[in-house]
């Protein structure tokens, strides 16, 4: 029988992909689940289908994390509803290729918005109204430590993301926990071919791409162990000794 749990936990960029699994899983663990999306809304109600089968409430937000209003009125939002907020995965994110001389003021004004500043604003927001016990957990990048030049402004983002995560652990503790996971080879890029794909993929110590729900395992594992705080895992095969 389902432990009846009646807080909601608020997941950024969940209508798919990464999002979406830690959602439905939050949803098989009781939570009540608050499912942002921006433009995604046919992939958000059949994310909210999946969650209701488990008899859970989904409450929608949809807001552009570009634009700190509508952040507001989303925290707002959930501030007005009877459902107490006690986790808050911050998953969503962009990924964009520009070598680094090439990237515009426009473009990193975009990722670092959506991958950064969202996040802060998030945080902010949910530790304004999580009571003792709250969890954020935020996704960032096993590759926040490299030099991806192509990727310049999104490795620098999921670095300052790494950053933000130890400032809100200590800013927010004793009440709150604040940790990441830094997931490695997971789901491609668009912008790489498979081939080279399964070369990066051959790199690895693992000798193998991880999957999502090995991710899901961790959050979940952060979210249980009362006893972390300011931490990121890496979920990456040994990427990161590479």
């Amino acid at each position: 029988m389902m432990r009846e749990i009646a807080d909601m936990a608020l997941v950024t960029g969940a209508a798919k992909r990464l999002g979406r699994e830690i959602a439905l899983a939050l949803a098989e663990k009781g939570y009540n689940i608050g499912l942002h999306y921006n433009t995604s809304r046919n992939e958000a109600e059949e994310t909210a289908q999946k969650i209701k089968e488990f008899g859970r409430k989904v409450i929608f937000f949809q807001a552009d994390l570009q634009d700190p209003l509508q952040i507001h009125a989303m925290f707002q939002q959930i501030e007005n509803s009877e459902i107490d907020l006690k986790v808050l995965i911050n998953s969503a994110g962009i990924m964009t290729r520009q070598p680094f001389g090439e990237i515009t003021f426009e473009s990193w004004d975009e990722v670092m918005n959506i991958n950064l500043r969202a996040p802060m604003l998030c945080c902010q927001n949910a530790a304004r109204l999580m009571s003792e016990g709250g969890v954020i957990i935020n996704i960032t990048d096993s590759g926040a430590g490299k030099a991806w030049v192509n990727y310049g402004a999104y490795t620098i983002s999921k670095a300052g993301l790494e950053v933000l995560t130890r400032v809100c652990a200590k800013s927010f503790a004793p009440k709150i926990r604040v940790n990441a996971v830094a997931p490695g080879l997971i789901l491609p890029s668009p912008y790489i071919s498979s081939e080279d794909w399964d070369k990066l993929v051959q790199r690895v110590p693992a000798r193998r791409a991880g999957s999502v729900s090995e991710i899901v395992q961790a959050v979940l594992f952060l979210i249980q162990n009362g006893y972390i705080t300011g931490e990121t895992i890496s979920v990456d095969g040994g990427y990161k000794l590479l």
